[in-house]
């Protein structure tokens, strides 16, 4: 019997949710993205990023569970992401998730941000094999990991100030390239000349 799980994502500046069949098949993944509401900043505002997931959050869940092919009677678990990140944004996801599982009589699961990085390359590489050496670089967070399986790793290095994420949008910003940053240096550094 397939068991479905409906996911939620609010950790930052994008509204997103999935429908996941067996822990392993994407169904649906919706995300709606907030770039132009924070380009004029050059960076996330959180409190505009949370008022943005309030009026997002429907919509969003509605589609992935169309497109998942499932509705709340059919779905067995919901997980929202519940940190690290704005704690405003946290708030929306987590509070969406909670009042779907309560409502439809269903697990809850917190998932912490971090560790579902650690995990999304098995959804879309099964195949990949541990022991392994993993580089997350996602917003506020750079950290070096050791998995050597998938339940059992350690934390070998962090960041203890800038993150990749952030220095990348500082970077263009001081340039002038705009925002997110990462993206646009993307696009700019095999024009790169290195230095001798």
């Amino acid at each position: 019997m397939t068991r479905l799980t409906l996911g939620i994502e609010t950790s930052c500046d994008e509204t997103a949710a999935a429908v996941v069949a067996d822990g392993v098949d994407v169904r649906s993944s919706v995300v709606s993205s907030q770039v132009d509401l924070h380009t004029g900043f050059g960076g996330v505002v959180p409190e505009l990023a949370s008022r943005a997931h309030v009026e997002l959050i429907d919509e969003v869940i509605n589609e992935a569970l169309v497109e998942g092919g499932a509705d709340f009677d059919t779905i067995d678990l919901v997980g929202a992401c519940c940190g690290p990140g704005l704690a405003g944004a946290l708030l929306v996801g987590v509070s969406a998730a909670k009042a779907i599982a309560l409502a439809a009589s269903i697990p809850y699961v917190g998932v912490n941000h971090l560790e579902a990085h650690l995990h999304a390359t098995v959804l879309e590489h099964p195949s990949v094999e541990f022991p392994a050496v993993v580089l997350i670089a996602s917003g506020g967070h750079t950290m070096l990991v050791e998995v050597r399986d998938r339940l059992d790793y350690n934390v070998l290095g962090e960041t203890v100030d800038d993150a990749a994420g952030e220095a990348f949008d500082k970077v263009a910003r001081f340039l002038g390239l705009g925002y997110p940053g990462g993206p646009a240096i993307d696009r700019i550094s095999p024009r790169a000349i290195p230095r001798p």
